[in-house]
Parts: C-alpha cells; sequence; structure tokens
C-alpha cells in the first residue's frame, strides 16, 4: 500500500490550517451584519451599559472582562450576535446581547472600534509566547498567531473584521479564552480554527502565550 510521506502529511496538515485561518474573514453561524455603516457618536450613547464592565473608552478595569477599544467592528458585532444565539456562552453577557437590536449593535460596535486601540505595558517578552506567537510549532501543527492576528496582534492590512484585535488585551481574559478554546467550553471561531490551534498546547504555553500578547 502507498505510503504517503511524513513531512508531505505534515505539510498538506499545515496547508488545511492555514485555509481553516482564512474563514476567519467569513461570518459563521451568526446573523449577517447590517449592511450600513455604525454611527460611533450615537454609539457612544447607545453603549453605556457596556462602558460599565468594559469602560468608557472600552478599556475594563477587571482583567477577567475583555477590553474593546480599537476592537474590529465586525468581530464585535458577531460576538454579541453569538451570545444572542447561545452559540457562545456567558452568564452576564447571553442576557444582555438579548436587549440590543441590530441598528443598536453596529452603533456599538463602530464606537468602541474608534477609540485608540488597547494597548499593553510592554512589561514582558515571554520567550515561550513569542516564538509560539511568531513561528508556532510545526512538529505539532500549530500555526503562528502573527499569520492571522498581525504583529503585535495589532490585526492584518487590510484587516478581515472577524479576527479580533489581542495585543494589549488583558492577559486574564486571554488566559481564559485560550483555555476555553481547547477544552472545548468556546467553539465559535470559523470551523473551529482556535480549538485546533490550541488543542496541543499545555497549560504552560497558554500562559505564556497570554503573558506575550497582552503587553503587545
Amino acid at each position: 500500500m502507498f505510503r504517503m510521506n511524513h513531512n508531505i502529511t505534515a505539510g498538506l496538515a499545515m496547508v488545511a490550517l492555514f485555509t481553516t485561518a482564512a474563514a476567519f474573514a467569513q461570518n459563521d453561524n451568526a446573523k449577517p451584519i447590517q449592511p450600513r455603516a455604525g454611527d460611533p457618536v450615537a454609539g457612544k450613547a447607545k453603549s453605556l451599559l457596556c462602558q460599565g464592565c468594559h469602560g468608557e473608552d472600552g478599556n475594563s478595569l477587571s482583567t477577567l472582562v475583555p477590553k474593546l477599544a480599537g476592537q474590529n467592528e465586525g468581530y464585535i458585532t458577531k460576538q454579541v450576535r453569538n451570545f444572542q444565539a447561545g452559540i457562545r456562552k456567558h452568564a452576564i453577557m447571553n442576557d444582555l446581547a438579548m436587549t440590543v437590536n441590530d441598528d443598536d449593535l453596529v452603533d456599538i460596535a463602530a464606537y468602541f472600534s474608534s477609540r485608540n486601540k488597547m494597548k499593553g505595558d510592554g512589561s514582558t517578552n515571554n520567550q515561550i509566547g513569542k516564538d509560539l506567537f511568531l513561528t508556532g510549532d510545526m512538529s505539532r501543527k500549530i500555526i503562528a498567531c502573527v499569520n492571522c492576528h498581525g504583529a503585535n496582534g495589532k490585526g492584518l492590512e487590510p484587516n478581515p473584521s472577524m479576527i479580533p484585535v489581542i495585543g494589549g488585551q488583558n492577559r486574564d481574559y486571554l488566559s481564559r479564552q485560550l483555555i476555553n478554546f481547547r477544552k472545548g467550553d468556546r467553539s465559535n471561531s470559523p470551523d473551529g480554527v482556535m480549538n485546533k490551534t490550541t488543542k496541543s498546547l499545555t497549560d504552560a504555553e497558554l500562559e505564556s502565550l497570554a503573558e506575550y500578547i497582552s503587553a503587545r
């Protein structure tokens, strides 16, 4: 029986992962995004309830609450709609998301997206996290985070709206989400790319990634 060369097999697997990562630019099971552009001025007034946890300018004070400052509009919109549909689960967000209609949502997303991008303090350059972020691990078919999230986690240009800005995000929030993806408790990345990417990572590696990314 024909046996495929191990290197070819690994290469094909990596191609599949890169193809999956490209699906971030697509919207999965969420409803279609509103065609109109959001109004950040209106969004500021409509986001008062959101600001209670995420901060007036989208920089939350709680390390377990994600920053929204400078986050991509499409990504914010998709996450809220995933909470509405129960695709993504959170004790508070599932209920709060149901109070937001489509018209308000695009404005709220536009407001937080218009803020200065979240930024870390540069206090750490964790080598394990840096290596995984910049080069990945071909031996385990782990693609480098930079391929989807861009240099320092600030996104690619032109910026696919479904790929989140993660550089400077709260460390504890990042750590929890990476663990949730690995466990399968969160599975709303297109084609499960984040579940596949985190599957082989250890607790220590996930923590190193969170530490490195949060400081960008």
